[in-house]
């Protein structure tokens, strides 16, 4: 099927849903959801945002503004994950599905409350490809993913969101900071705001595809291969080696095989 076709699909899915509650994130995939559930359902469409420190802040900032813009009913509901989540702290491999229960679970008793038909997120058929245990937590919940039930992959979305005029199509995916942690070492709120600093400071320097994986006191930046040269000035080496030490960092080094979704699930099963 091509984009439109799917896109069709979806808009087939979402009416026959009757009322849908988005797990809006902030990302593409959730943010094309709910333009596309408020085209079809109206106000039947609603948004929901968990707020954490766990979710990068400049993020969850662009959720709030998405969902004014579109003039969709947003809900924000907070969690603690290191008090709520049995053991999230430990960072295990099934972290984030633990983590996912939890959200989930909030999303659904809330949407059961004001009689919401549906709880969606924006999982999508490439989404299959990595490992994403929080996969087995929708599933078990019976959380529908509309963009998967079509079809529809990162560049169906990309391009449609394009068609659309949706000025995020091209927008990177991100994954909540615990993600920047290698499994085993134990996840606190210093390292993810260590995390989260670390990595807006590259956004605001214009690296628009970024990670700062966080090896005890070592921060390994990974930016496009095609941002290298951007990088290679000894003026911002200085600059980014100043910031993220001050931010808490001892050591800062440049991952040379460049910035990769999921580098940490590397031989992960």
């Amino acid at each position: 099927m091509d984009s439109f076709t799917k896109l069709n699909e979806l808009k087939n899915i979402l009416e026959d849903m009757g009322s849908v509650l988005v797990a809006l994130s902030g990302g593409i995939d959730s943010s094309f959801l709910l333009k596309v559930s408020k085209d079809v359902l109206g106000n039947r469409a609603v948004a929901a945002t968990a707020i954490s420190y766990i979710y990068p802040s400049w993020e969850i900032n662009e959720a709030r503004e998405f969902a004014k813009e579109l003039g969709v009913e947003h809900v924000e509901i907070e969690f603690d994950p290191l008090t709520d989540v049995l053991g999230f702290k430990n960072n295990p491999i099934d972290r984030c599905y633990i983590c996912k229960r939890t959200v989930f679970s909030k999303l659904i008793s809330f949407a059961n409350e004001v009689g919401i038909d549906y709880v969606v997120d924006g999982t999508n058929a490439d989404d299959l490809k990595d490992y994403r245990p929080g996969l087995r937590a929708i599933e078990e919940l019976k959380v529908k993913s509309p963009l998967l039930m079509a079809g529809l992959t990162k560049e169906d979305i990309r391009f449609l969101a394009k068609e659309m005029g949706l000025k995020f199509y091209d927008k990177p995916s991100f994954a909540c900071l615990a993600t920047r942690i290698p499994y085993g070492d134990e996840i606190n709120k210093i390292k993810l705001k260590m995390i989260d600093d670390a990595e807006v400071f590259l956004i605001n320097k214009g690296f628009k595809n970024v990670r700062v994986r966080c090896h005890g006191n070592i921060a390994r930046i990974e930016v496009s291969k095609d941002d290298f040269k951007k990088f290679f000035s000894m003026e911002l080496i200085d600059e980014v080696e100043k910031k993220l030490k001050e931010i808490g960092f001892k050591y800062v080094s440049l991952d040379l095989t460049g910035y990769k979704t999921g580098s940490l699930n590397v031989g992960v099963k």
